[in-house]
């Protein structure tokens, strides 16, 4: 059996290890293949794994040997799993691995809204010593306890996000499909209502027809003007020149985001030149603690698979 990984340099840059894979057969690994790459590198591959490899059925119609694909992420929307299904090609993926992580940036991104932390870190050395005041601040300071958050989503990363907001003595309001806030100290109430009363609106869903576009120029309208917005799940949840002509009209007054529509982005992605606008390089899933828990997962996959048990299968 051959094992291809197409992009492990994602997952695995340098500091874990691929080889126990090698148990379940040969192992071939790349760094990073372009999807003109893919057909002669999995030509003979049963298995394939990878984190960002996008496969639909004219990849898998050139796939004869292909029996299975592990994703080494949560989001699977880059594959075409009713294709795979009708090839009786068995897709995986590694859920909640990072929640922890990602939620940790999420708050990063809220505190560095509230107190201009890279502004004022990186001015201090100037600024400070040559202040008249033992103290200065160039930027309104917020203090999040009795403000509201608002999660659009309710899964494990929400729920996180949740629970760190209460411990900062915040509110936390949420809208999700099934309606029920799991027995936790948040109100459940629909997504536009979430916008108009969170002080913090924080996106946590996966990127879905229904959820493209979801952060239009109309639901920012109903933000409030010191509200900020967070994104740490998808860049397609957002239309970016929207959120970016809101920004430079002061219409809301701050943005971080770990992903954007197009990565790498494009350099003249109009965010990037929008006011109170941070941007972090899709990272929020990469501490060494959360690929060790997807690649372990990866590994539990793989197994499950050749025992004949697979698991954690999203087609």
């Amino acid at each position: 059996m051959k094992i291809v990984i197409l992009d492990g340099y994602a997952l695995n840059p340098g500091d874990l290890d691929y080889s126990p894979l090698a148990a379940y057969g040969e192992l071939v690994v790349y760094d990073r293949s372009h999807p003109d790459q893919y057909l002669e590198r999995a030509n003979d591959a049963e298995i394939l794994l990878g984190n960002k490899i996008i496969l639909g059925e004219e990849q898998f119609a050139q796939l004869p040997r292909l029996k299975y694909v592990g994703i080494q992420a949560t989001g699977y929307n880059l594959i075409d799993t009713a294709a795979a299904r009708k090839r009786g090609i068995v897709v995986t993926n590694v859920p909640a691995y990072s929640t922890a992580s990602v939620a940790q940036l999420t708050f990063a991104h809220l505190l560095n809204l509230a107190f201009h932390l890279g502004e004022h870190t990186s001015q201090s050395p100037a600024k400070w010593p040559a202040n008249p005041d033992f103290v200065y601040w160039d930027s309104p300071l917020v203090e999040l306890a009795g403000k509201t958050l608002g999660l659009v989503g309710f899964g494990n990363i929400a729920k996180q996000v949740a629970r760190v907001a209460l411990a900062f003595d915040m509110r936390v309001v949420a809208c999700r499909r099934n309606g029920g806030n799991d027995g936790m100290n948040v109100e459940i109430m629909p997504v536009d209502e979430v916008f108009r009363q969170g002080d913090v609106v924080s996106l946590h869903c996966p990127a879905t027809p229904e959820t493209v576009g979801l952060v239009n120029a109309q639901r920012l309208a109903l933000m409030k003007p010191t509200a900020f917005l967070i994104n740490t799940s998808r860049g397609a949840l957002v239309e970016e020149s929207a959120l970016a002509d809101a920004l430079n009209a002061g219409k809301i007054a701050g943005a971080g985001v770990d992903v954007l529509s197009t990565e790498p982005p494009q350099a003249d992605n109009p965010l990037f030149s929008a006011k109170n606008f941070y941007a972090t390089p899709h990272f929020a899933w990469a501490t060494r603690a959360a690929r060790e828990r997807c690649l372990r997962v990866v590994l539990d996959n793989v197994r499950a698979f050749v025992e004949g048990k697979p698991i954690n299968v999203v087609s």
